[in-house]
């Protein structure tokens, strides 16, 4: 393949930021992206969408909604109604629907509502790059590593409560989230609001818990010359998912990891 000549449909791309696509579809899907940075530009900027809507949603419809179970129900008897029509005619509407930002927010919100294990008010597992892009002190690896037992800091309750209400969720129970920094203090991150974000304990399985270990095993390769400081801050500032797959080797996170 290509990649110059050939790239990745939305309709791949949607599946594979929806995790819908087969083990083998998903294997030649991510050998594409590492190759094809139009590809990847591409589905980030799906993503993106997707996590804008769901912020629009919390922070403006939420609280003026009625309860989702009648139109929860209406909707898995619609979906049911869909599963019989032939893929091809479907695909033709998910297709439409993936062209633009606002059609391919309607998607997501029938995504939303039809997937009712996961609670209200939980942010996606990503945090929104415009509030938390992250944020990093001017200091040396000798500096990072000669902290003993460094980990997160505990933010301030009002500092906390900003958080939440940036991100949409401030009456949801602080106790199901950490205020997580995005670049760990163990690997030079600041205490500023934008390297914060809430992050759920338990509503994902890329959760708070799996990120932790993911910032003790950068900063073991860190400190002893494995890996370079400025390049864990970056891959764990950019993408701390894909990071973790790359150094555990795994698509999934370990059960170890996100139980613990």
């Amino acid at each position: 393949m290509k990649h110059e000549d050939t790239h990745l449909t939305d309709e791949q791309l949607l599946l594979d930021v929806e995790g819908e696509l087969s083990r083998q579809d998903e294997k030649l899907v991510r050998a594409h992206l590492e190759d094809c940075w139009k590809c990847r530009v591409r589905r980030q900027e799906i993503e993106q969408a997707i996590a804008d809507f769901v912020h629009v949603h919390q922070r403006r419809f939420d609280t003026k909604l009625p309860s989702v179970g009648g139109p929860r129900a209406l909707l898995k008897a619609r979906l049911s109604q869909l599963s019989a029509t032939p893929r091809s005619s479907s695909w033709v509407l998910l297709r439409g629907f993936a062209w633009g930002t606002a059609l391919c927010g309607l998607v997501v919100m029938s995504l939303f509502l039809a997937r009712s294990p996961r609670p209200r008010n939980v942010v996606v597992s990503i945090p929104d790059s415009r509030l938390t892009p992250g944020a990093t002190l001017l200091v040396s690896r000798q500096a990072v590593c000669a902290q003993e037992g460094a980990k997160n800091k505990t933010v301030p309750v009002a500092l906390q409560r900003k958080v939440f209400e940036e991100y949409g969720i401030a009456g949801a129970d602080p106790r199901a989230y950490e205020v997580d920094y995005l670049v760990t203090p163990a690997l030079g991150g600041a205490d500023d609001i934008h390297n914060l974000w809430p992050h759920s304990y338990s509503a994902t399985v890329w959760n708070a818990r799996v990120k932790d270990t993911l910032e003790d095993q950068l900063r073991a390769m860190v400190c002893d010359g494995r890996l370079d400081l400025t390049e864990a801050q970056r891959e764990i500032a950019s993408n701390w998912i894909a990071a973790y797959r790359k150094y555990f080797h795994t698509d999934e996170p370990l059960e170890e990891h996100w139980r613990r």
